[in-house]
């Protein structure tokens, strides 16, 4: 009997109780029928009170004790049917809770199934097989078609196509070639690569994730963790109150069925049942939201703030426009380019790289060339003196920009750094530089609104010009520019202070203050990055910005669920209890209905496993 599985300890009691069914108005059948239920008792209910005396010993009152009471009292008093029907549906009930919530841990399971088995290594010359955790970085390992990457290193020969899914939630495949990073339980799909081992075991990328998801389903929500206060408190109680209800009313029937019908069980497992599914489909979808705190938190947020270098924008200077004086614009992306061609400054990079995307690959240089810190540079380019650089530049060699005055006002109000290019003898033109806007963060703003964020701000360390221009782009409510870290920092108390919970999303490097002292940080595009990890609490694992619109989304949700949840298990037990009162529900249907109330919970959490925000 001990041995004996939950799944068949309810198919035998679920016979014996049928049979009981059948037999239990034939008056000649009535020992026999007695002793059926007897034996459908004890083969439910036992596991029952094993729980409920282990539990004791901690000094816990818990629902099996409740249940375990009521089935012993109603054996007393000679009700073998519903001690049996009431054992039965428990131990039915907690079978088809432990699969429902198996469902709900899906996704983190698929995560775990992702985890390499096997590593193919160079050793000696020759290729080894051994476990992922036996490989040392430094390492040379050689992976082909439809085989998992088993470590995070860097590609030294061979191209091939990678599924990243585990990673960053996105299923198209990234072409890898020498130099590029690949991660640990990403897939090829097709080619070959060599890859050098650089992080290995328990430092790879993919099993921090998994660490962190598993650490993040032991994390509680506040409503969790009142509810099981509520609970540890509430037991002992109707305990009590059903002791009270006896002694008053003489009724022992209505007592037990009191213990029966209050068990908390769907109420207990409201909150917990949502988070878990809520962490699995935000893992799945590449999101790493560190607990249900974390998740509640997220999913009350009234504002969402900002930073905006390598968050609402590229990251990178890029040449936006390009102004040409009585020369063509390719003539003047040319001079620029070859005039750059020996600076190391980003902003001359960004002119190069517009040039090679136009023009092709640059072959020219300067026959002279002199950087001007501050200033600018000036080379000689097929014997004609060329200045690029700021206002500085051309007042030191007496060159007038009365003409180009205006413009230069208007693109550096629009955010843009304004390059001017000429001679001795005046401007050629102007080539405006700034790092742009990413495509899907106008989308993003707008789907963040619609979700029912009430403010969102950017914060950032650029000038005000440029912020304005970029904050007008999206949509923003408000901007601060010229800021510190520390100021960033001073700036969320402020926002938290007029408008409730305040979510920071940044990249997790340089906005470590602001992300720690948000009530929620998040940290974008943080595949790899160890300081997004530690800091965040929520890791979104890919640059796409529809990850965060995934996670506010998914969060909002979730909590949207628990409510519901709590909300709907106090209703069927209030309409329970007040049906005992007035007894019109007795002990075996009462426990039908909590049990179906308890999987109704768990299968509207199961719903969160399909969220998706498009």
């Amino acid at each position: 009997m001990a041995g004996l599985s939950k799944l068949r300890r309810v198919q035998i009691s679920g016979v014996l109780v049928a049979l009981a069914f059948v037999f239990k108005n034939t008056s000649e059948l009535t020992a026999i029928t007695n002793l059926i239920m007897l034996a459908a008792t004890v083969v439910a209910g036992t596991p029952i009170l094993k729980r409920a005396v282990g539990a004791l010993k901690y000094k816990i009152l818990g629902i099996d004790a409740l249940v375990s009471i009521a089935v012993i009292g109603a054996l007393a008093i000679g009700e073998y049917w519903e001690a049996a029907a009431v054992t039965f549906l428990f131990m039915l009930g907690d079978y088809l809770e432990a699969r429902t919530i198996e469902k709900t841990r899906s996704s983190i399971k698929a995560l775990l199934e992702l985890a390499p088995d096997t590593a193919r290594v160079l050793r000696d010359g020759a290729e080894v097989e051994v476990s992922p955790d036996e490989v040392v970085a430094g390492d040379v390992v050689i992976i082909r078609p439809g085989e998992k990457i088993p470590v995070d290193g860097t590609v030294l020969e061979g191209t091939a196509y990678v599924n990243q899914a585990a990673i960053t939630g996105e299923s198209i495949p990234l072409s890898k070639q020498p130099e590029d990073n690949v991660f640990s339980g990403t897939i090829i799909e097709s080619g070959y690569l060599k890859v050098r081992a650089d992080r290995v075991g328990e430092d790879t990328t993919f099993a921090r994730i998994l660490q962190m998801v598993e650490e993040a389903q032991d994390k509680k929500a506040e409503t969790q963790k009142f509810l099981e206060r509520f609970s540890r408190y509430y037991t002992p109680s109707i305990i009590v109150l059903a002791a009270l209800i006896y002694l008053f009313s003489r009724d022992l029937v209505l007592a037990l069925t009191l213990l029966v019908i209050a068990c908390p069980g769907a109420l207990v497992i409201s909150a917990p049942v949502s988070i878990v599914a809520g962490i699995g489909n935000g893992a799945r979808h590449g999101v790493l939201i560190k607990g249900g705190e974390i998740m509640e938190k997220l999913g009350k947020s009234k504002v969402l703030a900002f930073d905006k270098t390598g968050t609402l924008t590229v990251g990178k200077p890029a040449v936006t426009k390009v102004k040409a004086y009585n020369i063509g614009e390719k003539e003047l992306l040319r001079l620029a380019a070859i005039g750059e061609s020996y600076s190391e400054h980003p902003l001359g990079r960004a002119i190069i790289e517009q040039a090679e995307r136009e023009l092709g690959p640059l072959t020219e240089t300067p026959d002279e060339a002199e950087l001007i810190t501050g200033h600018g540079l000036k080379a000689v380019i097929g014997g004609e003196t060329i200045l690029i650089g700021n206002r500085k530049l051309f007042a030191d060699h007496n060159v007038s920009l009365a003409g180009v005055e205006a413009y230069l006002a208007g693109e550096e109000a629009k955010g843009q750094t304004a390059i001017i290019v000429g001679n001795l003898s005046g401007v050629l033109g102007v080539i405006s530089i700034a790092d742009t806007v990413r495509e899907d963060a106008k989308a993003l703003i707008d789907t963040v609104k619609r979700l029912g964020i009430a403010k969102i701000a950017m914060l950032t360390g650029d000038n005000p010009g440029t912020a304005k221009s970029i904050s007008d782009q999206l949509g923003i409510d408000e901007y601060y520019a010229e800021l510190l870290p520390q100021d960033k920092v001073r700036i969320l108390n402020e926002l938290r202070t007029r408008y409730g919970a305040v979510a920071m999303v940044g990249d997790g490097v340089n906005d470590a203050p602001a992300l720690a002292s948000a009530d929620v940080g998040i940290a974008i595009g943080g595949a790899g990055t160890d300081v997004a990890m530690e800091t965040a609490d929520v890791v979104l694992m890919s640059a796409q910005l529809k990850q965060l619109a995934h996670a506010i989304g998914l969060s909002r949700a979730t909590v949207r669920n628990l409510k519901q949840n709590i909300v709907f298990a106090l209703i069927v037990a209030g309409l329970l209890l007040a049906g005992v009162l007035v007894k019109t529900v007795n002990l075996s249907f009462g426990m039908l209905i909590h049990e179906a109330n308890v999987l109704l919970v768990i299968v509207n959490a199961v719903r969160l496993l399909g969220y998706s925000a498009d």
